[in-house]
């Protein structure tokens, strides 16, 4: 087979979601929604970006758990950029990095995925 150029997988970019955390965890134990919630979100990016290796951010673990281990935010904005490993014995070649985006003072019904244009 001949190979082609770059795959749709291969090529580093950000995009901002919107996961309905409510959704996902609905008939979740009281006491692991919240742990649960950095799963979903954990599996989300994975599925999205198409990389095993997510890391999440601090400010999104803090948002997360802002309002304790049962009130989970029913929705919450992303922003999901995959980058390259520049660690020479790393596994995978790119990673995934999750991080909390602002919110619209209207809300976060509707938004839809929006791809964010990286200044190099």
């Amino acid at each position: 087979m001949v190979e082609k150029g770059k795959g749709r997988k291969e090529e580093v970019i950000t995009r901002e979601y919107t996961i309905n955390l409510h959704k996902h965890l609905h008939g979740c134990t009281f006491k692991k929604k919240a742990p649960n919630a950095i799963k979903e979100i954990r599996k989300f990016a994975e599925k999205a970006m198409g990389t095993k290796d997510v890391r999440v951010d601090v400010k999104l673990n803090k948002h997360i758990w802002s309002r304790g281990i049962r009130s989970v935010p029913r929705r919450i904005r992303v922003q999901i950029a995959r980058k390259r490993n520049e660690e020479e014995d790393a596994k995978e070649e790119l990673y995934s990095l999750v991080t909390v985006a602002e919110v619209p003072p209207e809300g976060l019904k509707g938004l839809g995925t929006k791809i964010i244009e990286e200044a190099d």
